[in-house]
C-alpha cells in the first residue's frame, strides 16, 4: 500500500451516509412545513368573544392565506385582518394581538343596513336570515345603521353582535367602519384547538344566495 494514502473504512462511509440521510429526511419535511406555514396557512389564537358561539376565546384557528389574493372573498367568509383603525381599543384583546376576526357581510358596492333592534340586516335591500350563526338571543343589531361599502373594502360583523366592536361601531374612523381588502390576511377554515372544539368553520354562504350584487364605487 503506497504511503500517505488516506483509507476510509466501510463503517466511516456508512456513518457519513447515515448523517447525510438523516439531515435530508429531517430537513426536507421541516422546509416543506415552513413553506406551507408561510404561503398557504395561518395559525391564530382568538383573543375576544366577538365571534361567540361560532368561535370561543382561546380557540385556535387555521386560515387559508390564498384568500383574498388568489381566492376571491365571499359574503359569509370568516376573515382575519389587521386592525384597520385602532378597533382593538374597543375589543377585549386578551392575547395582545393586532388582528381581529369577523364575518364578512358586505362586499364592495353593497349597501348594508338594519332598521334597529328586532330587525334583520339587509344587503342591497334584501333581508338575510342570520340565525344559523348569530349567537342565540342576540339581535342582528342593537341600533340602526346604513353603510354603502366602497371599492376595495368590506363590511364585517361579529357573530356575537352584542359584544363586537365591528364595522357598525367605527363609522367615524375615516373609512366609515370599512376594512381594506389589503388588510385581510386570510379566511378561517377550521378550529384545531382545543380538541373538544375541533371542527370546520362554516361560512354559511347560503344565507346570501338571494342577495343581488351591489354597485362598486
Amino acid at each position: 500500500m503506497p504511503r500517505g494514502r488516506h483509507m476510509r473504512s466501510e463503517a466511516d462511509d456508512q456513518q457519513g451516509g447515515g448523517w447525510g440521510s438523516l439531515l435530508i429526511w429531517c430537513g426536507v419535511p421541516i422546509i416543506v412545513m415552513l413553506l406551507i406555514r408561510m404561503f398557504l396557512f395561518g395559525f391564530y389564537v382568538i383573543p375576544s368573544g366577538s365571534m361567540r358561539d361560532t368561535i370561543e376565546v382561546g380557540d385556535r384557528v387555521i386560515t387559508t392565506l390564498l384568500a383574498p389574493k388568489h381566492i376571491a372573498l365571499q359574503r359569509g367568509d370568516i376573515v382575519v385582518f389587521t386592525d384597520p383603525a385602532n378597533w382593538l381599543q374597543s375589543e377585549d384583546n386578551t392575547y395582545g394581538s393586532n388582528r381581529l376576526i369577523k364575518r364578512l357581510i358586505g362586499m364592495p358596492g353593497d349597501t348594508v343596513a338594519c332598521a334597529g333592534p328586532g330587525q334583520p340586516v339587509t344587503i342591497n335591500g334584501v333581508a338575510i336570515d342570520e340565525s344559523s350563526y348569530i349567537r342565540p338571543g342576540v339581535d342582528p343589531s342593537s341600533f340602526a345603521f346604513n353603510v354603502t361599502v366602497t371599492a376595495d373594502h368590506v363590511f364585517v360583523m361579529g357573530d356575537n353582535r352584542s359584544n363586537s366592536a365591528d364595522s357598525r361601531y367605527h363609522q367615524d374612523d375615516g373609512s366609515n367602519g370599512l376594512v381594506p381588502i389589503d388588510d385581510v390576511e386570510g379566511v378561517a377554515l377550521f378550529t384545531y384547538w382545543p380538541i373538544s372544539r375541533m371542527g370546520v368553520l362554516d361560512a354559511h354562504h347560503e344565507v346570501f344566495e338571494n342577495v343581488p350584487n351591489g354597485n362598486a364605487q
